[in-house]
């Protein structure tokens, strides 16, 4: 009796996974089709799970969303008082190497969520993750502006393609 074989592709057909079309037809999936799958997948994991208790899916989740932009983008976690997530939002949107962001727009959107606490998390598509001075200045300034409403400030994280900073770790929180 011969040991069955392994599965292989040798033939023409690509390995890739498959999307089911508005026809009902079957035809390989994109590059984004894919990560946008796999954006809906990690954010799924997120929410409502204790942030503390699952790092590694809040930085993949990020690394994926964040990771390779070409342009600076800041964002919100919204944590529970048991710092579940409650949501993601990414509240501004700036150019290669900066963006504004407004303090008051944040503690708006957290008090309307009724946010117990937060991650602060930003992108730099320099690849580099060390924070910049205006980076430290405005984490101090949005952990205070917060501090008045009872919010706070868990963590700031700068993702920088597959590297992500915290400022918790480095003890600039």
């Amino acid at each position: 009796m011969s040991q069955p074989s392994s599965l292989s592709f040798t033939s023409s057909l690509d390995p890739s996974l498959l999307v089911c079309d508005v026809a009902g037809s079957y035809r390989p999936a994109a590059p984004a089709e894919v990560l946008q799958a796999a954006l809906r997948v990690l954010a799924g994991q997120l929410r409502g799970t204790e942030m503390l208790s699952s790092p590694q899916a809040v930085r993949d989740f990020l690394r994926i969303k964040l990771g390779t932009l070409e342009h600076e983008v800041f964002a919100v976690i919204h944590l529970d008082a048991q710092h579940r997530v409650i949501e993601y939002v990414e509240m501004f949107r700036g150019t290669v190497s900066q963006t504004s962001v407004y303090p008051r727009e944040i503690v708006k959107e957290t008090l309307a969520r009724n946010s117990a606490a937060l991650i602060l998390v930003h992108n730099h598509p320099s690849g580099l993750a060390e924070p910049s001075r205006a980076d430290e200045v405005l984490t101090q300034t949005l952990k205070s502006a917060l501090a008045l409403v009872d919010v706070r400030v868990i963590d700031h994280l700068i993702v920088a393609g597959p590297t992500i900073l915290s400022f918790a770790e480095r003890g600039l929180i």
